[in-house]
């Protein structure tokens, strides 16, 4: 039954979005390659932060301070130095591994696990869907940063290579139900296909049929509101370090730059705070583009 001409069809269409190439949507999306370009571009800096930074970006200079009459971007120091004096190209570089891999990982377990719910919660349905359903609502009747914060405070804090695990953990938990109910919406639509009742009919069991016929049905919803998630929770992780709830001195972030004693010096010395808020908005911005038009790409119905 798996070689019918039903589940060929099927896989044929599940297969099209995969035979496009790289220069097709850079021909169809032009704003969508230069969200591409730009994270790109962010994610070289933090792979090769050792070698680009030009200096360590927890090394301690305080005659390059504010305090002490310095601080100005200069040669020595291309966009300034903080309160400290430690140089502020070098924190931003470093700062985007933390925006980049705590974007990353947030967004691919809060949509992964946010998936499985909805797949799940289309295909038993009934009793279980209602309450699957009415747990979703509330949860997204939280807003994202208290939510985020609440989980701050319950779970204690971890630290895995450098990565407060309680922030990965806390900005993927919002993620969870707006995948799912995307998702399931996708799901119903599939779950009613003959493929579905065929493998039903074969005896499979529910969890085959959720990885194997129903999840690779939904990947172009699942990658479009990932791409889209990954702005979000680098604009998150940076709302949170500014509260003081994300990452912690000296590791670089950039809500980091944005608060403490930065903030201080906003009027004598404004490139503390303009460079950091340019980064948090260009990276947000790039993955808002991108995500925006891989919809369009993956989404036949956008097409004239």
């Amino acid at each position: 039954m798996s070689n019918s001409p039903t589940n060929t069809m099927a896989d044929q269409t599940a297969s099209k979005p995969s035979r496009r190439t790289v220069w097709d949507f850079i021909k169809q999306q032009p704003l969508g390659s230069i969200g591409i370009i730009l994270i790109v571009i962010m994610m070289l800096a933090a792979i090769f932060a050792q070698q680009v930074a030009p200096y360590n970006p927890e090394d301690v200079d305080f005659e390059a301070s504010p305090a002490f009459g310095g601080g100005a971007p200069s040669a020595a120091h291309l966009l300034g130095a903080d309160a400290f004096g430690r140089d502020i190209l070098s924190r931003l570089i470093y700062g985007a591994r933390t925006a980049l891999s705590i974007g990353f990982l947030s967004a691919f377990f809060g949509c992964s696990i946010g998936a499985i719910i909805g797949t799940s919660s289309a295909f038993f349905g009934g009793k279980i869907d209602l309450l699957v359903q009415r747990f979703i609502d509330l949860m997204l009747s939280f807003p994202i940063i208290v939510l985020a914060i609440i989980v701050i405070a319950i779970f204690p804090k971890t630290v895995v290579f450098g990565i407060d695990v309680n922030v990965i953990i806390a900005i993927a938990i919002p993620f969870i139900p707006k995948t799912a109910r995307v998702i399931r919406s996708q799901a119903l639509a599939v779950v009613t296909l003959p493929y579905v009742d065929a493998a039903r009919a074969n005896g499979f069991n529910s969890r085959r049929i959720i990885f194997r016929h129903i999840l690779p049905n939904v990947t172009a919803p699942f990658l479009i509101m990932m791409t889209a998630f990954i702005g979000q929770a680098i604009l998150l992780e940076a709302s949170l370090s500014y509260l003081g709830l994300g990452v912690v001195e000296p590791t670089p972030s950039w809500g980091l730059m944005l608060s403490g004693v930065n903030a201080d010096y906003y009027r004598t010395a404004p490139w503390m705070i303009i460079y950091p808020g340019l980064a948090v908005s260009v990276a947000v911005f790039s993955f808002n583009l991108f995500g925006d038009s891989l919809r369009d790409w993956l989404d036949p119905k956008l097409k004239l």
